[in-house]
């Protein structure tokens, strides 16, 4: 029965040579969808381009992986219209086998951030307080304590996380898009990404514990709903009493 078994997998899985094959057919579609809709910023062999002025018209793309494809293109933050001081999400412009295709290509040019595992996707296996934990520690700082983004300088801003893909935040930790820093598996274990990602689903799952949620955006907006309506009342006050004391 395992001889048979083994004779009919071998027989039936594919070889080597039809995988590379069908790699190679891959690599080829993303080359041509690359040079009509990317190479006029990035160059044809995504080496970037440069004006004389030092004006970045679109980085390399050498060595920034499938993952980076994977992120922009398929957030529909690339291709964009014109450039800016920073790609902002909207409608995906390729198919999710372009994107493939695109990113199989550009994988190809030199090594780099490889798709993220299925296994560190899945939200119900991670830790959401250890991951709450390691998100206020490394994330907070620029995209509030629950994912709700925050304005940067120079025009930039942390975009909001809710609603983003898991693949897609996991993409974006290892490829630091944008004005993001990388966080390498050396910095942040895939497991510990697989944590921060669990906090944030939890979070945008999570009706609000009691009262107005005021954004979710933490203590400064709480302070100032607070501070406004403190002022309000002390202006009401003394309006009160000054009012009383003139016609006494």
């Amino acid at each position: 029965m395992l001889f048979t078994t083994g004779g009919a997998y071998a027989a039936l899985a594919p070889k080597s040579e039809d995988l590379q094959a069908a790699s190679s057919t891959k690599i080829q579609e993303g080359k041509e969808l690359f040079a009509i809709g990317c190479a006029s910023c990035h160059g044809l062999g995504g080496e970037g381009q440069v004006r004389e002025d030092g004006t970045v018209i679109g980085p390399s793309l050498i060595g920034v992986g499938a993952a980076a494809v994977d992120f922009q293109v398929g957030t529909g933050r690339m291709p964009m219209a014109a450039p800016g001081a920073q790609a902002q999400r909207k409608p995906v412009a390729y198919t999710d086998a372009q994107i493939e295709a695109l990113a199989a290509y550009v994988a190809s040019l030199a090594p780099g951030p490889e798709l993220p595992e299925e296994q560190y996707l899945d939200v119900s296996e991670g830790n959401v307080a250890r991951g709450g934990q390691l998100f206020r520690t490394n994330c907070a700082q620029c995209h509030n304590t629950t994912g709700q983004g925050g304005a940067l300088s120079m025009g930039k801003f942390a975009p909001s996380l809710t609603g983003v893909e898991p693949k897609h935040m996991y993409e974006a930790m290892v490829t630091g898009p944008q004005a993001m820093p990388v966080f390498s598996d050396e910095t942040l274990t895939p497991e510990d990404k697989q944590d921060i990602i669990s906090f944030l689903k939890s979070v945008e799952e999570e009706p609000n514990p009691g009262g107005l949620g005021i954004g979710r955006v933490g203590p400064v907006a709480e302070g100032l709903w607070a501070w406004l309506i403190g002022i309000g009342l002390l202006i009401g006050t003394a309006t009160w009493v000054v009012t009383r004391s003139s016609k006494s």
